[in-house]
């Protein structure tokens, strides 16, 4: 019974990222833009980097433009592992 316990937080620490919606790609499906900001490990100077990633969006209430907050999941399809958690900023 202990065992169980200690597995579950685990797996319950998904990744959670914030980004921007790009483009909408066919029925619960979004594009989502993420930017990030590092520091390169040698010469010190910041790097900026973006990805996109494709995101499952069940109601389909998303729209171009807005900020989301999106976290991992299992794969949903060939390019879907995040799911959409909640629209943080809708756009104009």
């Amino acid at each position: 019974m202990t065992e169980l316990s200690q597995d579950t937080p685990k797996r319950n620490m998904r990744k959670v990222r914030q980004g921007l919606v790009v483009s909408k790609s066919g029925d619960k499906t979004c594009v989502v833009q993420i930017k990030e900001r590092k520091q390169h490990p040698v010469y010190g100077k910041m790097i900026s980097s973006t990805k996109k990633l494709h995101v499952h969006d069940e109601l389909n209430q998303t729209s171009v433009g807005d900020t989301v907050s999106i976290m991992e999941t299992r794969p949903l399809s060939r390019m879907k592992r995040w799911r959409l958690v909640e629209i943080v900023l809708k756009a104009k």
